[in-house]
């Protein structure tokens, strides 16, 4: 018993003296698990699966994804993740949506307390089923108008990028469309798809197989230019006939994961270097290629900028929409 009892202490005496310092220059020493704030199957979910993939070849651990949707724009996902040790071994699959949290009312913090990584983005659009009677976006403000209230918009939760484009075609089009939440962008696409809401607004690269299988009909990008989809054809840009839109329009993604800004330096250095690694590989670049997003590769201070003049931007829109539940201004967020 005593030979058990000193192998104990000693066991628990190397433990102790392994300090946060020492694990991160061992950093992986186990499997990461990443956190995506948005439901499965919807784009910030399928990018933080590619991405993951190749970064876990660097890192030679497993980089383990799962999904924390709910809340308001991604919040319940970032409080979880935000709340558990910066020590690099749990990341949050974000997107440029989670910009709103804060203004929408979902929690007290910025998005300056992320060491983030930008993958990249994919333009929204406007679409119906396949089966509805609006064949146009012109005959879609018309029936909008007709009924007010009456048509159905599907978009992520509120706040989301979707959600803001959706407030802004509204507002530049005087369309009277009502907004129905959805945890993800594929849940909302489903539920255009099968009639349960009449549009749907989502990004290109969410959207496309459905509209290649026939059973989403673009009617508009949310653009200042159309765009050729290779087996389909040209889906023309919303400000042709709305040229108003361009007051708020167009906004772009920025779809990616990241890390507790308070991780230490050897844990954001080694997840820098798998990062850069990882958008520089044959998989990531191909994928990109197919589903039409624009690759970005920023991340730590790069990122930083970016995500903060988007939040800047987003707050102030939601803010100038009516929409925000908290002013920027009281949570600190610059004007654009």
């Amino acid at each position: 018993m005593k030979k058990i009892m000193t192998g104990l202490v000693a066991a628990f005496s190397i433990a102790a003296m392994t300090t946060p310092v020492e694990a991160a220059k061992t950093y992986p020493s186990r499997n990461i698990t990443n956190v995506v704030v948005w439901s499965a199957g919807g784009g910030t979910d399928t990018v933080n699966r590619v991405i993951s993939a190749e970064m876990a070849k660097v890192l030679d651990v497993d980089i383990n994804v799962t999904n924390k949707p709910g809340g308001v724009a991604g919040s319940l996902g970032m409080s979880y993740v935000n709340q558990r040790k910066g020590d690099g071994y749990t990341l949050v699959g974000l997107s440029e949506s989670c910009v709103t949290a804060g203004v929408m009312g979902g929690w007290d913090q910025r998005m300056n307390v992320w060491h983030s990584f930008i993958v990249g983005g994919s333009p929204d659009l406007i679409s119906v089923s396949a089966s509805s009677d609006i064949k146009s976006l012109d005959d879609l403000v018309a029936a909008s108008k007709k009924a007010p209230g009456k048509i159905t918009a599907g978009a992520g939760g509120a706040g989301s990028i979707h959600h803001l484009n959706l407030l802004a075609f509204m507002k530049g089009t005087n369309a009277d469309v009502r907004f129905i939440p959805y945890p993800g962008s594929a849940p909302a696409q489903t539920a255009a798809v099968t009639g349960e809401v009449t549009l749907v607004i989502t990004s290109l690269a969410e959207q496309q197989q459905l509209i290649r299988a026939g059973k989403l009909r673009p009617l508009a990008m949310l653009t200042d230019s159309s765009f050729d989809l290779p087996g389909v054809g040209t889906i023309p840009s919303a400000f042709t006939s709305y040229p108003s839109l361009s007051e708020h329009l167009p906004i772009s993604q920025a779809i990616g994961l990241a890390v507790r800004a308070d991780a230490p330096e050897e844990v954001k250095a080694k997840l820098d270097d798998a990062f850069a690694k990882a958008m520089a590989s044959d998989t990531v670049k191909e994928w990109a290629a197919k589903n039409f997003y624009s690759l970005s590769g920023k991340s730590g201070k790069a990122a930083a900028e970016e995500f903060d003049k988007l939040e800047s931007l987003f707050a102030w829109t939601l803010q100038d929409l009516g929409s925000a539940k908290v002013s920027p201004a009281k949570l600190g967020i610059p004007k654009p």
